[in-house]
């Protein structure tokens, strides 16, 4: 009898070690895919990101090739103020000089090379100056993982004083919308609730998610069939402890609700990816001034792709309107508790 119940308890107990291990296992797999295996190969790969934009967008053609040919599309390389993880840009000037900037933020898997036909929108198209950074883990910039977002809006506020500084001269100060797709969105938005310099004066979220855990518990679903328990509750566990951000800490509707700046949000209604749900919340808690496009028979990150011209107007209308600094802070001073000046390697 007691043999029994020795075999039963040594049986219960491998059985719940197996367990252990198999979550664990899992859990350590799911995280990997999720913040690094998946931007590895393509976020990094230059020479393939330009062949697919030439191939999806042939507009892009003779405007790059006239950039490359005078030199004007430019690289910038700055070391991360919190931790001196070395960070790129891409960078442009319009063809006259103007206040015009835009900083345009890559979506996940990505780089700054696959946001080139937004950076056509604003250069060619509205005659803008451009900067465009890859985020960590991503293009050239280093990194030791994809942070969705959370962690790069320190980033995207260092690089939009890099871009005052690159674009702003004796005579000019910059007038900035942050625009941003999918994570960069979700980026954007995340930027959009902290402090930042008087010159930022609006934004634009084309298809970014409401949350982090929103997101990734979407495509558990979607993709493996799983629920959410016990899974993504130790891979956000996980990401806090190696990272120091967890997945539902990382929430773009958050820091919405802080945003005073007026937004434009973008959202394909087809879209399944990041369901068309989340643009609409978003869009309801944001307070104060904002548009909403909800682009009809359109997935994820194509409401560019399926309307060129229309994104083109609906961009346009939103920036002629907002994208003006008030006189009366232009000789104000921002908060220099969020950007320390340093060089730019130009």
């Amino acid at each position: 009898m007691k043999r029994a119940v020795k075999r039963i308890i040594y049986s219960c107990c491998a059985a719940a070690i197996v367990v252990i291990i198999l979550l664990f296992g899992a859990t350590f797999y799911l995280q990997w895919y999720a913040l690094q295996a998946s931007g590895n190969e393509r976020g990094k790969n230059i020479p393939t990101s330009y062949d697919f934009m030439l191939q999806r967008y042939p507009i892009l053609q003779n405007w790059l090739d006239s950039l490359q040919q005078t030199n004007d599309l430019r690289d910038t390389f700055i070391v991360a103020h919190n931790d001196s993880t070395l960070l790129h840009a891409l960078y442009l000037y319009a063809d006259t000089t103007t206040s015009k900037t835009a900083v345009v933020v890559h979506g996940y898997t990505d780089n700054a090379v696959r946001m080139l036909h937004i950076a056509y929108l604003y250069n060619h198209d509205l005659h803008y100056n451009v900067l465009l950074p890859d985020l960590r883990y991503s293009g050239e910039s280093d990194g030791t993982h994809i942070q969705m977002g959370w962690n790069d809006r320190q980033d995207v506020i260092q690089w939009i004083d890099v871009a005052h500084q690159l674009f702003s001269n004796d005579s000019t100060t910059t007038d900035m919308v942050v625009h941003g797709i999918s994570m960069g969105g979700a980026t954007t938005m995340c930027v959009s609730g902290e402090v930042l310099p008087y010159y930022v004066n609006c934004f634009v979220d084309d298809c970014g998610y409401t949350s982090v855990w929103d997101e990734y518990a979407g495509e558990l679903r979607q993709q493996f069939g799983l629920p959410t328990f016990p899974l993504l509750h130790l891979a956000s566990g996980m990401t806090k402890w190696r990272y120091g951000w967890s997945f539902k800490e990382a929430s773009p509707l958050e820091q919405i609700k802080k945003c005073q700046r007026p937004m434009l949000f973008i959202h394909g209604a087809n879209d399944s990816f990041v369901p068309t749900w989340m643009g609409d919340t978003l869009f309801a808690n944001k307070k104060g001034i904002k548009e909403y496009w909800r682009v009809p028979n359109t997935g994820h990150a194509e409401a560019y792709f399926n309307y060129p011209e229309e994104y083109t107007r609906r961009v346009q209308d939103f920036v002629e309107k907002y994208n003006h600094t008030p006189v009366e802070n232009r000789s104000s001073e921002y908060d220099q508790s969020i950007v320390t000046k340093g060089k730019v390697q130009r």
